[in-house]
């Protein structure tokens, strides 16, 4: 199976959740990753180029998945840069994940596969300072809709709809942890997703589990947005204060214990390596 853009953050856990599934993992993006995936193969490639996509999958004997999740864009208000900017944006989230598909229909037909699109909260609201992100986003769910009819019944075609994730770039959109903190205090599982999350959504999806959903977008957003109107109006304000007070104390909770387990989890993998180190040099002597 291949991931597109799976050598960091989000990619980089829909790659792990598909090794831990058993399944062979090729990733692709044009810079390789700072910590690869143990399991996955890397190939460089940018996907803005068709001729190179489509000589990129047809060089792989197989392909059974793929994950569309290449994609991303900085913030940028709409006049504060001009047109062409916007275009790129749209042509790595919207464009680049039809040149894959295309370039890969053909093994995913013979193999009767699937194809995740890695799709946005942003596609289903206003997007301010990534309108041209979001816009790319719901063109890329209403394309998966497309394709799932035309490719049926050989090759099922879903989007996950992904909410706010936490990964090494975190820090660029949320701020420090007190700013990403009170981001968790927006969300009503009170926490945001971690990569490892939306992965084993994705393997979900891909799995015989799922193989009478097709078209479909699955929300992976902890819950989605409180609305802001509950907070502006002054309609049971004391209730409601004490019901935040509520959700913010455990969102705190939750985030304490997530970064816990984060610092246990960093630990146990330092402590691993000693021990490979220590084996490889005991091996050496």
């Amino acid at each position: 199976m291949v991931v597109t853009g799976g050598t960091r953050g989000v990619g980089a856990g829909i790659a792990r959740a598909f090794v831990e599934a058993g399944a062979e993992v090729v990733v692709c993006a044009r810079r390789p990753p700072e910590v690869p995936v143990e399991g996955v193969e890397f190939v460089p490639l940018d996907l803005r180029d068709p001729p190179a996509v489509r000589a990129f999958f047809d060089g792989l004997p197989r392909v059974d998945v793929l994950v569309n999740n290449a994609g991303g864009a900085p913030h940028r208000l709409l006049a504060e840069t001009d047109a062409e900017r916007h275009a790129r944006v749209i042509e790595l989230n919207l464009v680049a994940p039809l040149t894959a598909s295309l370039a890969a229909y053909e093994q995913l037909r013979r193999a009767r596969g699937s194809v995740v699109m890695i799709g946005s909260v942003s596609g289903t609201r206003p997007s301010p300072g990534s309108a041209a992100y979001g816009a790319a986003k719901a063109g890329l769910e209403n394309l998966a809709r497309s394709m799932a009819v035309e490719w049926a019944p050989d090759v099922r075609v879903n989007t996950l709809v992904v909410g706010m994730v936490r990964t090494e770039l975190s820090h660029l959109y949320y701020g420090d942890e007190d700013g990403i903190a009170a981001v968790f205090r927006t969300v009503p599982m009170g926490r945001l997703a971690e990569p490892l999350d939306v992965g084993r959504a994705a393997v979900f999806l891909a799995s015989d589990a799922a193989a009478y959903v097709t078209g479909a977008g699955l929300l992976v957003h902890g819950g989605g947005e409180r609305p802001a109107f509950l907070d502006a109006a002054n309609v049971n304000k004391e209730k409601a204060s004490e019901q935040r007070a509520s959700e913010e104390k455990a969102s705190e909770e939750k985030a304490s214990e997530a970064k816990v387990n984060e610092q246990k989890a960093s630990e146990e993998k330092v402590n691993e390596q000693k021990v490979n180190e220590e084996k490889e040099g005991g091996e050496t002597g």
